[in-house]
């Protein structure tokens, strides 16, 4: 931020100043959300074949941009171009799966009453104000827009202030793919405003991809005003490491969960619970691992390890290390800030972390592991849950049907994966339980989520 009147970015690979976009007023919102509500009143009446046509259009724009929308990604937090591209494609993959699906998912279901006819119709509700985050600054949008447009409402996206030209970009592409100017607007609006926005009678719902904090805060807003709201909020995502793992994959699916983005995804692998017997064994494949993701030149190919998204947060993580081995944790890889311009810090690995310690009670946000022993599987399941987040969990494991029974019914989490790290999907409901939020978004419990689930009984 610069003043009142404008954002301007900064490059967190070299910490220069970007470019500076025109900021938005608190009146401004409201006449775009405003705008955005007449829109609304003549979309919702479309067909879904024309709602497709167009999402389909955004598909292809995306793809047609890919590397031009890289690169802003790039400029503004720091992703590597590779993830990126694969970001790009990802969102253009959502918004073709959505444009094939939403009328079925939305069809008309009849209900056999026993007397008069009886059905369940999805009626779009309005205006959705997405809360978005600068991590996945393309998908995190793309991930609400998409059903939220085909369900036939609109949408108001206030996303994070250090990736206005990200915002912009995606008001863009919807706008050059055909659908109405004014039904789907970007907000580059102070988040001090944001309470204000959401009471705008304009605004029909809210959904927010944050902290715990600006989950509480929006949520305690929205229930005021009873707008219904989605959270998908922080992650302490545990990975049980057991005794039958075959540790050298193990240590891959780990390296991968932990790095994705450079470690900043709330749905990052950050706590590994490791049993005694294969510890140190587990402990030698995940330096190997790790060290595949070196620090590079985010603009540059081939480059796993970027920076992180500012200065600042790289520091936050550094203390939140140091503070743990303060607290008896040990350094196995990284844990040191690079003599380097930029937000760099280097992939690291922390192990003996025990409750107290920041790397075993709090998200670490950037490309930080913490190694956890538990005593035997039990332990390792009272241990993953004894968090407050629930977002994404996994067991890596021999035993098919062991990991299966442990992800299926005694994982506290909104997801959990066998032998893989947690990704979000299109066509798989993604969200968390506990302080990780509520709501789902994707597939078909996604696209349900902003519409009115409406009776109809139809008597003679």
């Amino acid at each position: 931020m610069a003043d009142a009147a404008k954002v301007t970015t900064t490059n967190p690979a070299t910490g220069e100043a970007g470019k500076s976009y025109p900021a938005h007023s608190l009146e401004d919102a409201r006449k775009i959300a405003a705008d955005a509500r007449a829109a609304f009143l003549e979309w919702r009446s479309t067909s879904f074949e024309h709602r497709a046509a167009r999402m389909r259009a955004a598909a292809a724009l995306l793809r047609e941009r890919r590397d031009a929308y890289a690169a802003i990604m790039t400029e503004e937090m720091g992703k590597t171009v590779d993830e990126g591209r694969a970001e790009i494609e990802k969102c253009a993959t959502h918004c073709d799966y959505f444009a094939a699906e939403a009328a079925t998912f939305l069809a008309r279901e009849e209900i056999d009453i026993g007397g008069p006819r009886a059905f369940v119709a999805y009626n779009p509700i309005g205006i959705v104000l997405a809360v978005m985050p600068w991590n996945f600054p393309f998908w995190q949008a793309i991930r609400f827009a998409a059903p939220a447009l085909m369900a036939g409402n609109g949408a108001v996206l206030k996303h994070a202030s250090n990736v206005p030209g990200c915002a912009l970009a995606i008001e863009e592409v919807f706008r050059d793919a055909g659908f109405p100017a004014a039904l789907f607007r970007a907000v580059l609006l102070p988040s001090k405003e944001i309470e204000k926005l959401i009471e705008s009678t304009d605004i029909a719902a809210v959904t927010l991809t944050g902290s715990v904090e600006a989950g509480r805060a929006v949520a305690a807003v929205a229930g005021r005003a009873l707008k219904k709201t989605v959270l998908e909020l922080g992650g302490s995502d545990a990975y049980l490491v057991l005794e039958d793992a075959d540790v050298k994959a193990a240590a891959k699916v780990a390296a991968a969960a932990r790095m994705v983005n450079g470690g900043q995804s709330c749905i990052a692998g950050k706590r590994f619970i490791v049993l005694p017997k294969i510890r140190k064994a587990f402990e030698q494949a995940f330096v190997e691992a790790m060290q595949a993701y070196r620090m590079g030149d985010p603009t540059q190919e081939g480059v796993k390890l970027g920076p992180l998204q500012s200065v600042k947060a790289r520091d936050e993580i550094h203390a939140q290390v140091e503070k743990s081995v303060r607290g008896g944790a040990r350094i196995l890889l990284g844990g040191e800030i690079p003599d380097r311009p930029g937000a760099y810090y280097p992939a690291t690995i922390l192990t003996d972390v025990t409750p107290g310690q920041p790397a075993h009670d709090e998200e670490v946000f950037g490309p930080v592991a913490a190694i956890i022993e538990a005593r035997d599987e039990e332990d390792a399941i009272r241990i993953a849950n004894a968090s407050e987040f629930g977002l994404g969990s996994a067991v890596l494991t021999s035993d098919l049907a062991r990991g299966e029974a442990i992800a299926a019914e005694r994982l506290e989490a909104g997801m959990s994966f066998v032998n893989a790290n947690v990704k979000s999907d299109p066509k798989l409901p993604f969200g968390g339980v506990k302080n990780s939020g509520y709501g789902r978004e994707c597939g078909r419990f996604g696209i349900h989520e902003f519409v009115n689930i409406k009776t109809v009984v139809v008597a003679k």
